[in-house]
């Protein structure tokens, strides 16, 4: 592998205008394609074999309205005191918008408040239509199912509220599924953030632009070929629209952390005094190879989300794991291309002098914190578990649960809708659920069941059933007393299915299910919570297996995956403390506590998982290099902190300014994952990376490396580093480089 790698480094350097030339093609074709074919991204609730699932089924099948997705425009009177029992304008005017949406393409019904207004205050609050105090008049908007619409119905609805709001006495506002389903995720400012960020790490890092302006545009232009391709990957899995966003996070800090190991790796070639091309192709052989094995463990990871059972979390991997394997490539063909156009130049400072790159020879301050955390290994290992356990102990707390539009910026329409319905009628409102009943075998359960469901404490009111006596199906509206996202409406369900229904239905063929979106994201997250032990379990099998082959030891496998779990389950405790117990969630623009998205934890564990294992092989490759050379553990592992400390600190710094951008936009899903993923970064980084694993490795010396040997003659070998057989290395003057210091304790 070393050798394809470090041909394929030179001539990448060595004709680089041929490769950029490539990468420009394909991006082009693949933009191109994306604009003229691409498939628009939706989101679906839908898991095969969930109670919600089979409900959607039944409406479908007996085309009940309830079946397509649904849209709510909410009216109220821009002045005070004003209402629509006492304002004949506001009721005109309420009737004039009811007949516009009517009138839009692929609406296939509305509720009618104007008529129920027409007749009377007490019809107009008995249907629903019309708050009790008469401020807030609700517009039930119909559409078919999911694949019969699209984005332009979104559009359609909005350019209508628009209009309409223009010289209106009414405020008018809009949310609901059909809102869910096509909203757009709001980029930018996190991706401009996370850049930002990135230029001055970078910059401060080498003293350099053209080295610092390296690795920004190679994980640009990755990050526009991948974004781009998900429009037509879109034909094979459906892509939900809000996995581009954390495809972006992602890859972009990994792109340009990937780059920065690379680059450092080839201005230490250069200022060893190779050539150009040289030190490309072994800056590809070396540290490509390790970018390779460590965007390979990503990809593994998050496809393996894939037993989660949900097909939107499933296609959300795929598409990260293609930026990811999109990164990778980049920086082993097009970095190599963009080094060799460079030359020299590379190390040329921000203010026209040359400058000497130091590449990353033994930091002399680092190599004094290395020696110091060996001086005190026991003392540090004891002082930094507790820590990590006591941030961890929240996560026992963690709720998990769909955050509803009540956690939206108060900017935004459908949090104004929200707010607006919540406290006109009630908050269950918000989240209805659709109880589809097959009664083909028994229509005279719809009644009894009707009762039962009306009685329960839970339940605020049940609209009148809607039986279609043709498909054999009964559809009942159930308003919860609480609103989506809390953890009661959850209870709630749960004791329908399990008490209400059984109760009614015991003696009977007939089956009632729960459907709606409220419904449909408890079982997805129990669906999830259910599988996450044995994801874990997984990913830490993958790990152990990984690293016991690249590093041939028993015990460095072990304590990375302790480790990892550690890190993770603090990073789990700080979610609970800020989005559960609010601490701190004004600094993210954020309003209220919210629940955890279910498949967050999940996700968040596969992608750390592969992050971590960047800085793990990188620190413990330099670790077991020096330790094969000198056979002494201690300075080994100082010697493995003292020339890897800065880059790793670099990279971590990079990464946490990118994720923390995210944490900062509008969509309160993303802000967990940005801040999830900064926590974790810094956490692994920094008490991981710099603490405990050289002050354990210190305590278990020489059986850091023990490997039983019928195991070791049954692993392949591996040589992560990849110098081992490359040729004598083509050195641009005649001196060579002096021997590296060894660091001895």
């Amino acid at each position: 592998m070393s050798h394809r790698l470090y041909r394929l480094g030179r001539y990448a350097a060595r004709r680089p205008w041929t490769v950029i030339g490539t990468w420009l093609v394909m991006a082009l074709l693949v933009i191109g394609a994306s604009t003229m074919f691409g498939s628009e991204l939706e989101d679906s609730l839908e898991v095969p074999g969930l109670d919600s699932a089979q409900a959607a089924d039944l409406l479908e099948a007996a085309e009940s309205d309830t079946a397509g997705l649904s849209a709510l425009v909410v009216m109220t009177p821009s002045e005070e005191g004003v209402t629509f029992f006492n304002s004949a304008e506001a009721r005109a005017e309420v009737s004039k918008i009811q007949t516009g949406i009517a009138e839009l393409s692929n609406v296939t019904g509305t509720s009618d408040p104007a008529g129920d207004l027409a007749q009377g205050a007490d019809v107009a609050t008995t249907s629903g239509s019309v708050s009790p105090d008469g401020r807030v008049a609700l517009v039930q908007v119909q559409y078919p199912v999911v694949d019969e619409v699209s984005v332009k119905d979104l559009e359609n609805l909005r350019t209508l509220g628009v209009e309409a709001q223009q010289g209106s006495p009414l405020q008018i506002e809009m949310g609901g599924e059909l809102f869910f389903t096509f909203q757009e995720a709001e980029t930018g400012t996190g991706e401009m953030v996370g850049l930002v960020a990135a230029v001055i790490i970078l910059l401060l890092a080498f003293g350099s632009i053209i080295a610092m302006g390296l690795p920004i545009a190679m994980a640009i232009f990755g990050l526009a070929v991948g974004i781009s391709s998900m429009a037509l990957i879109n034909y094979l899995v459906d892509i939900p629209s809000w996995a581009p966003q954390i495809a972006t996070m992602i890859g972009l800090g990994v792109g340009i952390d990937y780059a920065l190991f690379l680059l450092t790796r080839h201005r230490e070639f250069l200022s060893n005094g190779m050539t150009v091309e040289e030190s490309a192709g072994r800056a590809v052989a070396t540290a490509g190879q390790a970018v390779l094995f460590a965007g390979g463990t990503v990809v593994i990871a998050i496809l393996g989300l894939a037993v989660a059972g949900v097909p939107a979390l499933t296609a959300a991997g795929i598409a990260t794991s293609v930026i990811v394997a999109i990164m990778v490539t980049a920086s082993v063909t097009l970095l190599p291309a963009l080094l060799g156009l460079a030359g020299h130049r590379i190390n040329r400072a921000a203010f026209g002098r040359a400058r000497t790159a130091d590449g990353p020879k033994v930091s002399m301050r680092w190599m004094r914190w290395g020696k110091h955390v060996s001086s005190h290994a026991w003392l540090y290992v004891v002082a930094v578990s507790v820590l990590l356990l006591a941030v961890a102990a929240p996560a026992l707390a963690l709720r998990m649960g769909s955050p509803d539009a009540g956690t939206l910026p108060e900017t935004r329409t459908e949090r104004q809708a929200y707010d607006l319905v919540a406290e006109g009628f009630g908050p269950g409102i918000n989240g209805p659920l659709v109880i589809a009943v097959d009664i083909s075998q028994d229509p005279s359960v719809t009644q009894p069941l009707f009762d039962a469901i009306a009685s329960d404490a839970g339940i605020a009111d049940v609209a009148a059933p809607q039986v279609n006596t043709g498909a054999g199906v009964a559809t009942l509206l159930a308003y919860p007393t609480t609103a989506p996202q809390d953890g009661a409406t959850l209870d709630t369900i749960k004791r329908l299915r399990a008490d209400v229904f059984p109760a009614v239905l015991d003696q009977s063929p007939a089956q009632a299910h729960i459907g709606g979106s409220t419904a449909a994201f408890a079982d997805i997250g129990d669906q999830l919570k259910n599988r996450l032990p044995l994801f874990i379990a997984a990913v830490i099998l993958l790990s152990l297996i990984l690293l016991t082959i690249v590093f041939r030891s028993i015990l460095v496998p072990m304590k990375a995956a302790v480790l990892n779990l550690l890190s993770i389950g603090a990073t789990y405790g700080v979610l609970v403390m800020v989005f559960q117990w609010g601490w701190g969630i004004g600094l993210i623009g954020l309003e209220s506590t919210l629940p955890i998205e279910p498949f967050l934890p999940m996700f968040m564990f596969a992608v750390l998982f592969g992050l971590s294992m960047d800085y793990e092989v990188f620190l413990l490759s330099r670790v077991r290099e020096e330790y094969l050379l000198t056979h002494d553990n201690n300075g080994s592992v100082i010697y493995g902190i003292a020339s890897t400390a800065r880059v790793i600190t670099s990279a971590a710094l990079i990464m946490i300014a990118v994720f923390l951008g995210f944490a900062f936009g509008e969509n309160p899903v993303i802000k967990v994952m940005g801040l999830g993923l900064a926590t974790a970064i810094f956490i692994d980084a920094t008490l991981i990376r710099l603490i405990v694993v050289p002050a354990t490795m210190t305590l278990l010396g020489h059986a850091n490396w023990w490997i039983p040997g019928w195991l070791d003659r049954l692993l392949p070998t591996i040589d992560i580093e990849g110098e081992a057989g490359l040729p004598q290395p083509e050195m641009a003057g005649e001196d060579l480089p002096a021997p590296r210091e060894t660091v001895t304790v």
